[in-house]
């Protein structure tokens, strides 16, 4: 396995439409699958398409560690999963707004309106199809990841970029979570890690 390198923001291969996997049990994508588990496990991601790593394909590797799940939220946590084609489909009737950041832009953070509750269907490395129905910050983390497969990155999904901000001046995100927002515990620990936060908030 390898630690592959991740493409950033402005380079090309992130503003393509991926192409679809045509045979998910390829060993090829599975040695590739391989590679994104590990550089996540390097990075401490929890999440990666494969436009991330410099491969146009229809492929998601994400995972849930309990560590990243608001006290309260609906989400249980997941062991890496592998995502081939997924196509996500709204269950809920509005968005709501949810913090991302993304290894594709390093440094930055922003928020951004997302369905609260998807499905996603897909294919695994034996080509079966699976239905995954997730909520809170699982549905972002998808929403997130297939995103990438058709060109898009976060903050071409957000709808004021007021709420863009280097993740060493978290203001918005300060004050969010000082009005009582129930925040990714990777958010909570930005703002309450802000030497500035009493001086601002």
């Amino acid at each position: 396995m390898s630690i592959l390198k991740i493409a950033l923001l402005g380079h090309p291969v992130l503003q393509k439409t991926a192409q679809p996997v045509e045979n998910p049990a390829d060993p090829a994508i599975a040695r590739l699958v391989d590679d994104m588990k590990e550089t996540l496990a390097d990075i401490g991601g929890t999440g990666l398409a494969a436009p991330q790593v410099h491969e146009s394909l229809r492929l998601v590797v994400f995972r849930m560690p309990a560590e990243r799940i608001p006290q309260g939220a609906p989400v249980e946590p997941m062991d890496y999963t592998v995502m081939c084609n997924p196509v996500v489909t709204p269950l809920a009737a509005e968005k709501t707004y949810a913090w991302e950041r993304c290894l594709s832009i390093p440094g930055l953070h922003g928020r951004v309106p997302r369905w609260p509750h998807v499905k996603v269907n897909f294919q695994d490395l034996a080509g079966r199809g699976i239905e995954l129905e997730a909520r809170h910050v699982l549905a972002s983390l998808l929403q997130h990841e297939c995103d990438h497969l058709d060109g898009y990155v976060y903050p071409m999904r957000m709808d004021d970029l007021s709420y863009l901000a280097f993740n060493g001046a978290p203001g918005r995100l300060a004050q969010e979570l000082k009005s009582g927002a129930s925040l990714d515990p990777v958010f909570e620990s930005l703002a309450k890690a802000w030497p500035d936060r009493e001086r601002w908030i």
